[in-house]
């Protein structure tokens, strides 16, 4: 569940004085934070009137920056937005901590109705990658920009191209006997 110490913890992650005045993908992120808020409120007429005042925020946002992350979307703290524009969240997606996203990702279901990914913490999304379907992204994974993951990433794994392939980290090769 979102907390004060959620948003805490994404500021942190971008690492500056004043991240209203130097990055966009904030707004968006700070949205989110305050649209899960509102979901804790006690039901009554504050919150219905700051769940409308949150819903035209949240299509302002959206429009503007090009940033799309639904409230009713699972967000660990820490989440860091480089460049933004063109990032779209299905709102069943689950995003563990300290988690990266660059321009550009996708993170949604194949087919209406569909599973979503769940991604674990510290995870790094490249510009343009698509993450899609019933999948789960390990701890600790790196995804390639414009990757297409419709499979698992193991902990630590990276996943690069289009489809995706996973790239297991160097001590898992050689544990495993292969060589690549």
């Amino acid at each position: 569940m979102s907390n004060d110490s959620d948003w805490q913890a994404d500021l942190q992650r971008y690492g500056m004085a004043h991240p209203f005045l130097q990055e966009q993908s904030i707004w968006a992120v700070w949205t989110y934070r305050f649209g899960r808020r509102l979901d804790r409120r006690a039901p009554g007429l504050a919150q219905r009137v700051l769940t409308r005042a949150y819903w035209l925020l949240f299509r302002l946002v959206e429009t503007m920056v090009g940033v799309s992350l639904p409230k009713a979307a699972q967000i660990g703290p820490g989440l860091r937005i480089w460049h933004f524009g063109g990032i779209f969240l299905h709102p069943d997606t689950v995003i563990g901590a300290n988690c990266t996203l660059r321009q550009g990702v996708t993170i949604g279901n194949r087919s209406e109705g569909g599973p979503v990914p769940v991604l674990g913490d510290d995870v790094d999304v490249g510009a343009y990658a698509q993450l899609l379907g019933g999948i789960r992204i390990g701890h600790g994974c790196r995804i390639g920009a414009m990757a297409v993951v419709l499979c698992d990433v193991p902990d630590g794994a990276t996943a690069v191209g289009a489809p995706a392939r996973v790239i297991l980290p160097a001590a898992e090769l050689s544990d495993s006997g292969s060589s690549r």
